[in-house]
């Protein structure tokens, strides 16, 4: 028989789950480079920009466009990187306590 109170335990143990992970997922880092490894760029899980460094020899004003390029680069390279990163950590925290329902799509929740 189908057991509502069960269930709602469930979806509330769920939902913890998934808060505590999202919330972990600062503690996730993924570095790319741009321009041969002249620019390289790091964010969090969160897709928050954490860190910038930039090749010496790039700091002219006749590179100015270029750097903004290579910076622009390296920082969308890295969060298709920790894109996936989260999401597997999300995937990993809540392994088995979600039922496989056709459908059902939790990847935007992340």
């Amino acid at each position: 028989m189908f057991d509502m109170m069960k269930m709602m335990g469930k979806m509330k143990e769920v939902q913890a789950k998934i808060k505590e992970a999202q919330d972990s997922l600062v503690n996730i880092k993924a570095t790319a480079d741009a321009g041969g490894g002249m620019v390289n760029a790091t964010v969090n899980g969160k897709k928050e920009v954490i860190k910038i460094d930039i090749d010496t020899l790039l700091l002219k004003p006749e590179d100015k466009e270029m750097l903004q390029d290579l910076i622009i680069a390296a920082i969308n390279k890295a969060n298709a990187e920790v894109e996936v990163l989260a999401k597997e950590h999300i995937k990993k925290a809540t392994d088995g306590m979600l039922p496989n329902i056709p459908g059902l799509d939790l990847g935007g929740m992340f």
